[in-house]
Parts: structure tokens; sequence; C-alpha cells
């Protein structure tokens, strides 16, 4: 049941974090990242920048914070049922770079909730009215998951300014047949019934390979677990029944993903679809990688960020 919804490009949740423990923070192997608190998870670059707000199209109040500067801006989206502090580990190696721009998505952290469409283009537009805020000329999209979906679906509402989009644990759906109405319902129907536990029992069972830092998987389940069902099941909904034959061909734009090792990456059928698609695998990592292993993540996130930049200069 749950191989497919990790192939939706993994768009939502799926794989598994590494056993090993190289390149990972104390933080990272404490699970303090998705500190549902905040506070104590967070370095303190991040206490540098406060945050501000935009309105999305729809007057939801979008939280954003803005780290470093320089060209391009690097947004960093998160995935389903998480929030900014997802990104934590990455903000120190990005700006000292680039322009970082972290956000939650409408509905999550401390962004506002008064919406009753959760559609993925909704989401992109969240992404995009944060965007309209930055004065960068050059703007990255980076999603994790379902924020991969949300960046690519923000990439043709921003135009020109959008170099290059990274996937992150995505894409792996693409060329596949799009689900049918009944497996949607099939595969939402847990959460809807019990969404604490659902939410829980993917964490524990199908984002982590055996032997994977187990305090961080238990942070991570209760912290995804946390979110308000109102918002997380229409979500899944709407991510299960995204059209992204339909959304890739208006991007025109160089995509690379960074995806785990724990489910194959069929790269040569996504560039069916994607022609100028690129993949960097990490092993031993899973749905989390950014988590568990920032050290070598970070080192793939910064190359793909200098190829794109490289790209647009010529």
């Amino acid at each position: 049941m749950w191989h497919r919804v990790a192939v939706v490009g993994s768009l939502l949740l799926a794989a598994a974090c590494g056993s090993h423990d190289g390149g990972k923070t104390p933080a990272a192997r404490a699970g303090n990242p998705p500190n549902p608190a905040g506070a104590s998870s967070v370095p303190d670059a991040r206490l540098a920048d406060g945050p501000r707000i935009t309105l999305s199209p729809d007057n939801v109040h979008i939280e954003y914070r803005v780290y470093g500067q320089g060209e391009p801006a690097v947004l960093l989206v998160h995935g389903w049922a998480c929030d900014e502090n997802y990104w934590h580990a990455q903000l120190d190696a990005l700006r000292a770079h680039y322009t970082v721009v972290t956000l939650n998505l409408a509905g999550h952290g401390a962004s506002a909730a008064n919406r009753t469409d959760w559609s993925i283009a909704n989401y992109a537009q969240d992404v995009a009215a944060v965007a309209h805020q930055l004065p960068n000329a050059h703007l990255v999209l980076v999603g994790h998951s379902m924020g991969a979906a949300v960046a690519l679906a923000a990439t043709p509402l921003l135009g020109e300014r959008v170099i290059g989009v990274v996937a992150v644990e995505a894409l792996r759906s693409v060329g596949e047949r799009p689900l049918t109405p009944r497996e949607i319902e099939r595969r939402v129907a847990p959460f809807s019934a019990d969404f604490v536990g659902a939410t829980r029992n993917l964490v524990s069972s199908s984002l982590f390979e055996p032997g994977a830092d187990p305090a961080l998987v238990q942070k991570v389940a209760y912290n995804m677990s946390l979110r308000p069902p109102a918002v997380a099941v229409p979500s899944l909904r709407a991510l299960l029944e995204m059209d992204l034959a339909g959304l890739l061909p208006a991007i025109h734009v160089p995509v690379y993903a960074i995806n785990s090792d724990l489910l194959p990456t069929d790269a040569a059928r996504i560039r069916r679809s994607l022609p100028d698609f690129h993949l960097d695998v990490l092993d031993h990592t899973g749905h989390f990688l950014m988590l568990e292993d920032p050290a070598r993540f970070n080192t793939l996130l910064l190359q793909d960020l200098a190829a794109i930049t490289q790209r647009a200069a010529h």
C-alpha cells in the first residue's frame, strides 16, 4: 500500500533514513531538528533574522524568514505535515553563498490556516507570494517531498526569475500512471479515521530503515502527527490527485533531484517528461536525508545550486 504513496514522487513521504552516523550533527543525532517546541532545536544563526509576513492571494498570512545575501535567492519549501524547521541544518551552509528563504506553507508552522482549498496550486501561490517580496533577480526553488510538487507548481507563476528547481526525495512517480480515485481514497482513509495513529505508523514503519536513530524517528513521528488533520488530510488527497503530467510541460528550467537509495529512482523514465533532469542519490539515507546526514546532503545541494547558477550565467 505505502509503496505507491512513496512513489508519488516521494512527493509525500517515502523512504528511509540511514542507520549510519556519518556527518550528522549532535542535534540531528538527538532528533532535535523537528522539535515541536521549536526553540531548543534552532541554532543561533536562525535567531538573527526575525519572521516576516506576507499575504497569499486568498488572504492567508504566510510567515517566512530571510538569511544571508546574494544571488540567487534559494527558497526552501518543506514537505507534508512539516515546517520550515526541517531545513535548519542547511541554513549556515547556504547563507554563506546565497540569500536563503525559509517559509511555512499555509496551515503549517506559524502561518495562518484560514483556507478551505488545500490544493498544491494554492500552496504554490504561498511560495509565489513570498518570492514577490524578494528583490532578487533570480530564484532557485528547493522542495522536500510535497514541497517539491509545490515548487514545480510555483515555477510557472514566477516566470524567468526561476533559474532552477531542486527536488528532495521526490519525482519518482513521473511517467507512471496516475492513481485512480478509489486508490486515492483507500490511501487517505486511515488518516481520516485516525490521523495521529496513521501518521506515526507511516513515519515509524515506512520512512526509516531498520537501525535508524530511534530518537529521530520518534521526534519526527510525534511532530508530524501534531499537524491539524483539517489541513493535513485534504493536503494529502490533493497531493495524490496532482496531475504531474499536465504540469511538467510548463517547466523550462533544469530540475535536479537529491533522493535516498531506499526506493529506486528511474532517471531515464523521468527524463522522458523532464529532459533537463539530473539525479543525485545519497546512499544510506531516507526520506529526511537533510536531517540525517546534513554534511553529505549539503555538499550535494551546494553542487546542484552552483551548477544551476553557472548555467544561468551563460
